[in-house]
This record gives structure tokens, C-alpha cells and sequence, in this order.
């Protein structure tokens, strides 16, 4: 049974890599009923592949004419649809915006693509480094001597599939108010930019130097950064306040570094081998021990192994088990609505029949589909 904000919302997905996907994961954790189409001679699908969860699986040749039939019929009954692909592929297959909208004029259709729809980049492949390497972000992460790629969080998770869902979820209360679908073009390069905008701000206001490590949030301010304990794991220290960070040197026993320099550069060298030396002498869980929960604002650097046991998560449920796969539970949380995960099987395919049949087709309707090759 659907749980969540978004329950009776349907939603067509284009399955593609990455960041469409995950976009999908989202949506669905907020009760979306969300049927994916898969290539039918995609991957088998695995418990492990997190972000295809929630959304049941129907895998159709969309060269086929009669599955392109078909997905046509199931855009008239859909809310929404999203896809991945470079600009132009859906248009190929008879699928694109002018077809659907036609079809279904309430239909909100969302794009994600690298570069977006439109300028000289639209046709070029990249991945998450080339799409935030254009906007700033990829040079301001990273240490002086060259910038360091974030994962692919800011490009593909923070600014395409965040993006998208946010377009999707704006668009869908536009119709309901206008009764008028459109198009979401949402570029994993233009939510990259639309993520740097407070620091655009802070350069404008002379408030940020355009180098890496020169900046009170990027590495450069000794009481913003990353230490080595006694054991050789890490701890993360985030003391910006005046408050926070008196209650950082008092618990780390500096007493005589003058608090009222803390933002004078000039002491950072000094400050920063005086943290480098007190972090050293304890293992990290001596240090969690000693300041966890308390106004210095310290944390643990923990692995993608131990972060779900802290006892933050745990007693959150941050974290769900799910056939033995630990993965992040539904975020973020209403009062009244509560998100779930809803589907559970990842396989490819694995739903043909229940999936198509949920959405209005015929036991004959997905016989005829498979007779004529268009099904998996």
C-alpha cells in the first residue's frame, strides 16, 4: 500500500543511469505510484541497485511499434513522466513532448539531461565532473594544489535529480491549479550553478576569495576542517561561531590561543598545527566520547560501513535494512503522511504483467504485448 504525500500521483519513468533513477527513488519514497520502463535487453537488475527501488518494472523494445502503443496509452493516464536521455532520443522513438502533451495536455514532462535541451554543449556527452567543472563548483572543492571531484553529488544527485523532482513537483500544482501540463528541462549543469549561488553571492560581496582553501568553509580556516586522530581515523570540526569555537578549544585543552583572532588568517597556520597536535592525542572514539552533543560542533568521520550504526541514525531509523541490503530510508518526514518504500523487487521486468495491469491493461492487452516481441 502507497504511503506518502504523493500517494494517487502517477508517474511514467524513461528508466535511464544515475541521477534518473534516483530521482525516481525519491519520488516514489513520497507514495508516488511509479511505473519504470526498462529496455528490454537491460541488466537483469539486482537487490543491491538501491535507487530502483519502489517503482515496479515493465521492460519493452521501444522500437517496436506495438510498445510504443502502448506507452502512449499508459502517458494519458499519467500525471507525470521523466527521462534521461540526450536530447532528441525521445522524439526518435515517437515519445517526445509534442506527442505526449498531445495525447494527455495535463501531462508534466520532465528532462534531465548533462547540458540541458538547448545550447552548444546540449548534444556533447559528459558525465558529473564536466557538468560542475563549468559552473565553479568543481573549482572551489578540493585543496590549493587542485580541485577534488565531490563524488557525483552536486552534478548528477544535488543538481539533476533534486532538480527534477523539485521541477516535476511544481509543475504537477501548476496543472492542478491550471489544468495545463509543460515541460520540465532540467540540466544537471544549470542546478549545479543554481546550488553555487550563496557563494556567488559571497564573491560579489568580497566575501570570497576564488581560491581553493582560502575561505572559512573550504578548507582554509583551521577551525572548519577535517583531523587525524591517534588511530589514524578522523574527526570533523565545524566550530564557525565565536561560542562554538571557544567550547572547541576548552575541550580540546587550548587555552592560551587568542579566541578573538579566530578569523584573522594570519593566526591559521599557528591555530591549525595546535588542532593537528591536540587531535593527535586521542583515538577518534576517545574524542566522540569527549565531545559528541556538545556546542563544539565536532563530529566523527565515519565509514559508509559504520555510519548507519550511530546512534544519531538508529534512533531515527536513517537507515532500513532491505533483503539484507542497508541502504537510507525515505527522506525527508511528515507528520501525516509518512514516506515507505514501497517496491521491493529490482528485477528488470519483473513486473510485465502486474505493472501494465495496474494502469488500466487487459490480461489480453499484455498477451497480445508479449506475442508481438514489444514485451520482455
Amino acid at each position: 500500500m502507497a504511503s506518502g504525500p504523493l500517494n494517487g500521483v502517477r508517474i511514467l519513468e524513461f528508466n535511464g543511469i544515475g541521477p534518473g533513477p534516483f530521482c525516481g527513488m525519491l519520488l516514489s519514497d513520497l507514495g508516488a505510484d511509479i511505473l519504470r520502463i526498462d529496455r528490454k535487453d537491460g541488466d537483469r537488475g539486482e537487490k543491491t541497485h538501491v535507487t530502483r527501488r519502489g517503482r515496479k518494472s515493465v521492460a519493452l523494445d521501444l522500437k517496436q511499434p506495438e510498445a510504443r502503443a502502448a506507452c502512449l496509452r499508459l502517458i494519458g493516464t499519467a500525471d507525470a513522466l521523466f527521462e534521461g536521455f540526450r536530447p532528441g532520443v525521445m522524439e526518435r522513438l515517437g515519445l517526445g513532448p509534442d506527442v505526449a502533451l498531445a495525447h494527455n495536455p495535463r501531462l508534466v514532462y520532465g528532462r534531465m539531461t548533462g547540458w540541458g535541451q538547448t545550447g552548444p554543449l546540449a548534444q556533447a556527452a559528459g558525465h558529473d565532473i564536466n557538468y560542475i567543472a563549468i559552473t565553479g563548483a568543481l573549482h572551489a572543492i578540493g585543496g590549493a594544489d587542485k580541485p577534488v571531484p565531490p563524488l557525483n553529488l552536486v552534478g548528477d544527485f544535488g543538481g539533476g535529480a533534486l532538480y527534477l523532482a523539485l521541477g516535476i513537483l511544481a509543475a504537477l500544482l501548476h496543472t492542478r491549479t491550471t489544468g495545463e501540463g509543460q515541460v520540465v528541462d532540467a540540466a544537471m549543469s544549470d542546478g549545479a550553478a543554481s546550488l553555487m549561488a550563496g557563494f556567488y553571492g559571497h564573491m560579489a560581496g568580497g566575501r570570497w576569495n576564488d581560491r581553493r582553501e582560502a575561505n572559512g568553509i573550504d578548507g582554509g580556516a583551521p577551525y572548519y576542517g577535517v583531523y587525524r586522530c591517534r588511530d589514524g581515523r578522523f574527526v570533523a570540526l565545524g566550530a564557525i561561531e565565536t561560542q562554538f569555537f571557544a567550547e572547541a578549544l576548552d575541550r580540546l585543552g587550548i587555552h592560551d590561543f587568542p579566541r578573538e583572532r579566530q578569523r584573522d588568517p594570519a593566526t591559521w597556520p599557528d591555530l591549525r598545527a595546535r588542532l593537528e597536535a591536540a587531535f593527535l592525542t586521542r583515538t577518534q572514539a576517545e574524542w566522540i566520547a569527549s565531545m559528541e552533543g556538545s556546542d563544539a560542533c565536532f563530529a566523527g568521520v565515519l565509514s559508509l560501513a559504520d555510519a548507519p550504526n550511530h546512534p544519531h541514525h538508529v534512533a531515527r531509523g536513517t537507515f532500513a535494512t532491505i533483503d539484507g541490503v542497508v541502504q537510507p530510508a525515505p527522506a525527508p518526514r511528515f507528520s501525516r503522511t509518512p514516506g515507505a518504500i514501497q517496491q521491493t523487487d529490482p528485477r528488470i521486468g519483473a513486473h510485465n504483467a502486474s505493472g501494465l495491469m495496474d494502469w488500466g491493461f487487459t490480461a489480453a492487452d499484455v498477451a497480445t504485448l508479449r506475442a508481438s516481441g514489444a514485451l520482455g
